[in-house]
């Protein structure tokens, strides 16, 4: 069962060793993320699920204690998501940066696996994924990482697009109210189009959440880099 959750962006830009100078531009996001973890170690969870946006290549399940690194941004920093063993496979840039906010907050509240979703899977996959890893009695904590649309200026990665700012919003909407139905509706083709990375977990979340009482605060709402960043929590 889906005990709590929360959404938080995935640039390596909220780790300060990446961003370097322009660290303090981020400050304001990583508050809120802050806060949205803690909302989920209150909840005393017995697993903490991480999902993040990935490549073919590193798709599917991290098992606790797998090594992520920020070496591909020219940081020498490495990083562990939970505590364990780990695996072979070093994790996708979305789960190194929930790994480093975790290891940030001093998560000790439960045992963390990770997964890899592809931006493009369908969300009736995404709801099916979602489903499967709340099944059960095991309370489970669901940290959703990924980015909006990635045009929302035209100095944004994918240059502008007027269609973008009213798919953050209603992606900041469902989040900000756990409408778990609204985030289902979001359009994956169109989500696609304007580069929103997070719009599969997001579906994976919606697909969790069915049907529990969780409520949802929308904690951060911004496009600094011309890319939408969002951090909701649901408790």
């Amino acid at each position: 069962m889906l005990a709590a959750a929360a959404a938080c962006p995935c640039p390596p830009l909220l780790v300060p060793e990446v961003a370097r100078g322009a660290a303090h531009e981020m400050d304001d996001a990583r508050s809120a993320c802050a806060e949205a973890l803690d909302a989920l170690a209150a909840a005393r969870p017995d697993r903490l699920a991480v999902v993040g946006p990935a490549d073919p290549a590193a798709r599917g399940a991290y098992p606790p204690g797998s090594r992520g690194s920020f070496s591909g941004f020219g940081v020498d920093l490495t990083v562990t998501l939970g505590r364990g063993p780990g695996g072979e496979r070093p994790l996708p840039a979305s789960l190194a940066v929930a790994a480093w906010l975790l290891e940030r907050h001093g998560w000790d509240a439960a045992p963390v696996t990770g997964r890899g979703v592809g931006q493009a899977l369908a969300p009736e996959h995404c709801a099916a994924a979602g489903r499967e890893l709340v099944q059960g009695e095991e309370r489970v904590a669901l940290l959703v990482m990924g980015d909006g649309s990635a045009c929302r200026t035209l100095k944004a990665p994918g240059y502008f697009d007027e269609r973008a700012a009213a798919y953050d919003a209603e992606a900041a909407r469902a989040l900000g109210t756990a409408d778990t139905a609204g985030l289902a509706a979001l359009d994956a083709e169109l989500g696609y189009e304007l580069q929103v990375s997070g719009r599969a977990g997001w579906q994976v979340l919606a697909g969790a959440g069915r049907g529990t009482r969780l409520t949802g605060k929308l904690l951060y709402d911004s496009a600094p880099y011309g890319v939408g960043y969002l951090v909701a929590r649901w408790s």
